[in-house]
């Protein structure tokens, strides 16, 4: 794989804890088709009924929007996928609370989670340059990475509804701009992270959150697919908190040539669900 177009950076800001903007915004081409390249303004709200802790958090920059995209009822059909995990509970490798555990420390450390995590900064970083053609390769890549056509389903079709849902609510001639080349299929942490950085929300925040959300939906699928109940499974987003926080820290500082799986077996399943006799999910 060729080297990546950014180089790594720290990790700006934090859901959890006191953290700053974003110090570390690459500059731009000023050619750039999606016009001006310089980081875009916070994005602001009218801050009627605004919580003080949402800005004192992140700086200036309110987290609010991050909440709201990212929350399970942000209108991108996540309740609708599993990412193997139907097949993983058919399959009798997840059964319990603590098969579940292990099946998400897997996918976090190992598998997709943190490849989408490290997909995500890299466009977060290209819409903040204003950088087209980088965020393209990036998005071409993160769409060829599903490893079957369930999982590039899942991806794309959320990260279409959820740029759609965004521009719709969240407008912005930065996100316009930065959107406007990207006519075909879009992966779903590339449209999180080109909508972040377009909005200027810090990215340490937008990975926290990204990843959180992600282990939640799984573990809402796990409830619906009734092998743990809701104590349980929040339980397990619980002990998965820590993980979390450390893969955000440390995925500013990876390059693409860093984006890797070895959880061989869930991507194996995303073919096998596809003949699943009887299914909720779509993945």
């Amino acid at each position: 794989m060729p080297p990546s177009r950014f180089s790594p950076a720290g990790n700006e800001g934090s859901v959890v804890g006191a953290g700053g903007g974003d110090a570390s915004s690459p500059s731009g081409d000023s050619g750039s088709p999606c016009g001006d390249a310089s980081p875009p303004p916070a994005l602001e709200t009218s801050g009627e009924g605004e919580a003080p802790s949402a800005r004192k958090e992140a700086g200036s920059v309110s987290l609010l929007p991050l909440f709201a995209w990212l929350s399970p009822a942000f209108p991108v059909g996540a309740y609708a996928y599993s990412h193997t995990l139907e097949w993983a509970v058919a399959a009798g490798d997840v059964t319990d609370e603590k098969s579940l555990a292990a099946f998400l420390a897997d996918l976090l450390t190992q598998g997709f989670v943190r490849s989408d995590g490290i997909l995500l900064a890299h466009a977060h970083r290209a819409a903040v340059a204003g950088d087209c053609a980088a965020l393209a390769e990036v998005n071409a890549l993160a769409v060829a990475l599903a490893p079957s056509a369930e999982l590039r389903l899942e991806t794309c079709q959320q990260g279409r509804s959820f740029l759609d849902a965004v521009r719709a609510a969240w407008p912005g001639p930065a996100l316009d701009g930065i959107v406007a080349p990207l006519t075909g299929e879009v992966a779903y942490p590339v449209a999180v992270g080109l909508a972040a950085g377009a909005h200027g929300l810090p990215l340490g925040a937008t990975l926290e959150a990204f990843l959180l959300a992600t282990v939640q939906n799984l573990v809402s699928a796990a409830v619906r697919l009734a092998p743990i109940g809701q104590t349980a499974g929040t339980r397990v987003v619980a002990g998965r908190a820590a993980s979390i926080g450390a893969l955000a820290a440390d995925i500013p500082a990876l390059t693409l040539d860093d984006i890797g799986s070895a959880t061989f077996r869930a991507d194996l399943g995303s073919f096998r669900h596809e003949t699943q006799y009887t299914r909720l999910f779509r993945s």
